[in-house]
C-alpha cells in the first residue's frame, strides 16, 4: 500500500469519527470544566468567574451531614444486591439460551426477554406500583422489590452482549470438546465460559466503577416518604438538594466525591483482575 492511499485511507477514518469526537468534548469534556463550583459559594446570576470561593467548604459539609453515611449506605446496599444477583443473571440466561438449538424459539424467547428495556419507568412504575402497592410501603421488602424489577427490565439487554460474544466463538473449539468426550455441561464450562471471560470481565469492572450510580429514574419512580430511610441514595439526594433546593455547589461536591470513588474502585479492581485472571480494561 503506498503512502498516499495511506493517508487517504486515515484522513476519511479521522471524517467519519469527527462529529463523534465533537460531541464527545462537548458534551462530555467541556461540562467537566464546572466542577470547579464544588470550590466555590456558586451563585447563579454570578456565574462561574465571580462567584466567591469556598474552598472544601462543602466537602466538610458532606461529610458533616448526619444523614450522609446513611444515604451512602443505602446506595452501597442496593447497588451490591444490584450486582450480586443482577450480574450473573443476563450471563446464565445467554449460556442457558445458547443450548436451546430451534432458531425461532430462541429468537422469540430473546425478543421477549429484552422488550421491557425499551419501556420507560414510568411505564414500568405504573404496572408494579399497581400491582405491589403493599410492598413498596413497607421497608421490609421494598429493596427487594426494586432489585427484582431492576433486573426484569434489564437481563434481556444484558444477555444480548454475552450472546453476541458467544456467536464469535469458533465452532471448531466445540468439536474439539466433544471429540474429547465433553458433553454439553462441559462444554459451557471449558469452550464458552472461558471465552466470554474478556467480556465479564469489562462488564464487571465497568459496573463496579458505577456502584455509587443508581438509577435516578427507577429511584424516582418508586421511592416514597414510607421507605426513604432505606431507599434514599446518593441521586435521589442529589436530586432534591440540587435540582429542588438550588445547592449547586454542595451537590457538585457530592458528585466529585462520586467519580473519585468510582475512578479508585475501577483502577484497583482492574489492576487485581488483571493480576488473577490476565484480563483487564487496557
Amino acid at each position: 500500500m503506498n503512502m498516499k492511499k495511506l493517508l487517504n485511507d486515515t484522513s476519511l477514518l479521522w471524517l467519519i469519527a469527527l462529529p463523534g469526537i465533537i460531541h464527545l468534548a462537548v458534551f462530555k469534556y467541556v461540562p467537566l470544566l464546572g466542577n470547579v463550583i464544588a470550590f466555590q459559594n456558586y451563585n447563579l446570576f454570578l456565574g462561574i468567574w465571580n462567584s466567591p470561593w469556598a474552598g472544601f467548604e462543602h466537602f466538610v459539609r458532606m461529610f458533616a451531614y448526619a444523614e450522609f453515611f446513611k444515604i451512602l449506605k443505602n446506595t452501597l446496599l442496593i447497588s451490591f444486591y444490584s450486582i450480586l444477583f443482577g450480574f450473573p443473571a443476563p450471563l446464565m440466561l445467554a449460556l442457558l439460551l445458547n443450548e436451546v438449538r430451534r432458531s425461532w424459539v430462541k429468537k422469540s424467547v430473546q425478543t421477549l426477554l429484552y422488550l421491557p428495556h425499551f419501556l420507560s419507568w414510568i411505564i414500568v412504575g405504573g404496572i408494579f406500583l399497581n400491582m405491589f402497592e403493599t410492598y413498596f410501603t413497607d421497608t421490609r421488602y421494598f429493596v427487594g422489590m426494586l432489585v427484582s424489577i431492576g433486573i426484569w427490565k434489564e437481563i434481556g439487554w444484558g444477555m444480548i452482549i454475552y450472546l453476541a460474544a458467544l456467536a464469535g466463538i469458533n465452532p471448531h473449539l466445540y468439536e474439539a470438546a466433544m471429540v474429547d468426550g465433553a458433553g454439553r455441561w462441559r462444554q459451557m464450562w471449558y469452550v464458552s465460559l472461558p471465552s466470554l471471560m474478556p467480556a465479564i470481565v469489562v462488564l464487571f469492572l465497568l459496573r463496579i466503577g458505577n456502584m455509587l450510580d443508581a438509577n435516578v429514574e427507577q429511584m424516582l419512580v418508586f421511592l416514597n416518604p414510607l421507605v426513604r430511610d432505606v431507599g434514599e441514595v446518593i441521586d435521589t439526594y442529589v436530586y432534591r438538594m440540587g435540582l429542588l433546593s438550588a445547592q449547586f455547589s454542595y451537590t457538585t461536591a457530592i458528585g466529585i466525591f462520586k467519580s473519585l470513588v468510582g475512578l479508585t474502585l475501577i483502577l484497583s479492581l482492574n489492576k487485581l483482575s488483571k493480576k488473577l485472571t490476565g484480563e483487564s480494561i487496557y
